[in-house]
């Protein structure tokens, strides 16, 4: 067993201070720890997958990430992990406990993923090692985890058991307090909806140079590249859902506006993050939602969006400003109002289904796509 500051010491001067996760009791001394200290970062996440893509928004702005899971929330990471980190090469560090592990008496549901945790961080293409068992050995299974990520470019994780660090007392911190209620419009004229390409046309045309947009996977992003491919761009080609974490891991790492362009079937797959956004308030967020009602990529397949206002759900999560609209003229002002004002903004625009016959996918790899963003945000 070794103390807390015994891990998070070396961790910090390698210079790891960005952490976000989802608890687990085995993990409560390094949570509460990092939540207590002003030396590091931590944004709880409501999933773990989730956590994964938030902490990959941030190693674009330049941090060295950290995510935190109990191994029965693998599961959850398991798609990001490897259709977003994997093809991307996006690595971070990542503490997992051995729920279930060796010679551990433990609840039903921890029994198989206690089983087949280091087998499937494995399969994943995952390297993993025990976590430390004494403090001589932290620095250099840290330097270790370093290299390896280095090298590959790739996720690294430490498998924790039981009571592997000593108890930690989380420092009592002011109550978080409730957003001021935000700004909800109505500006829908039910009129004729526009197609997606049109709406990303305008939105181009609309963007200051220093904007980084961050696309969700699918149609959305393959007609983001036929209409303008730039280092502003990242194109999710997998990680359905996780376009709005890493925008927000993005925009609370830089000053830059940032717009995520997402769709009505990802925005439900991961509906939780209106609720991390809304708690953060990034204002520099803009997170638009284009919902066409149907999984366009997979054959026109109905969603349930057309039974939800995103523009509502997203104020009543702490969005500075939601907007319902349906229409070009609409999405003009809308748009450049939430580029003129303090957000975060979610703009909910219903448009037609369909896109254009033949569209082609980005030519360029996604490991690029990645290392160009990251250099644009670094831009002065």
């Amino acid at each position: 067993m070794i103390a807390v500051d015994q891990f998070l010491g070396p961790l910090r001067d390698a210079g790891y201070d960005f952490f976000t996760g989802v608890p687990c009791s085995f993990l409560t001394p390094v949570i509460n720890r990092v939540i207590s200290s002003k030396e590091y970062d931590y944004i709880a996440a409501v999933s773990e997958g989730e956590a994964i893509a938030i902490a990959a928004g941030a190693w674009l702005t330049g941090r060295k990430t950290v995510v935190m899971m109990q191994n029965s929330g693998l599961g959850n990471a398991v798609n990001p992990l490897t259709s977003l980190n994997y093809p991307f090469r996006i690595p971070t560090m990542m503490v997992i406990t051995w729920r279930g592990g060796p010679g551990l008496k433990d609840e039903p549901q921890h029994e198989l993923m206690g089983e087949i945790t280091p087998d499937l961080l494995n399969m994943i293409r995952v390297a993993c090692a025990e976590f430390p068992k004494s403090a001589g050995d932290v620095s250099a299974a840290i330097m270790q985890a370093d290299d390896e990520m280095r090298i590959n470019q790739l996720p690294f994780a430490f498998i924790m058991q039981k009571n592997a660090i000593e108890a930690e007392e989380l420092v009592p911190l002011p109550p978080l307090l409730a957003s001021p209620v935000g700004l909800y419009s109505d500006r829908r004229t039910q009129g004729e909806r526009p197609r997606r390409y049109t709406v990303l046309e305008k939105m181009l045309s609309l963007l200051p140079e220093n904007t980084g947009v961050v696309a969700t996977t699918g149609k959305t992003g393959r007609e983001l590249f036929t209409i303008s491919d730039r280092p502003q761009h990242i194109y999710q080609v997998g990680s359905m859902g996780g376009a709005a974490g890493m925008g927000l891991g993005v925009a609370l790492g830089v000053k830059n506006p940032i717009v995520v362009v997402d769709g009505d079937g990802a925005a439900l797959m991961k509906f939780g993050t209106l609720a991390t956004i809304g708690s953060l308030a990034p204002s520099n967020l803009i997170h638009l939602v284009l919902d066409n009602a149907t999984y366009d990529s997979t054959g026109g397949q109905p969603t349930v969006s057309e039974a939800v206002d995103f523009a509502a759900a997203a104020v009543a999560c702490g969005y500075a400003q939601g907007t319902a609209i349906d229409g070009m003229d609409a999405f003009d002002s809308t748009f450049t109002e939430a580029l003129q004002n303090p957000g975060p903004h979610l703009i909910h625009m219903r448009i037609a289904s369909g896109s254009l016959p033949y569209l082609g996918r980005p030519t360029i790899a996604p490991q690029e796509v990645a290392v160009r963003f990251k250099a644009f945000l670094a831009e002065p």
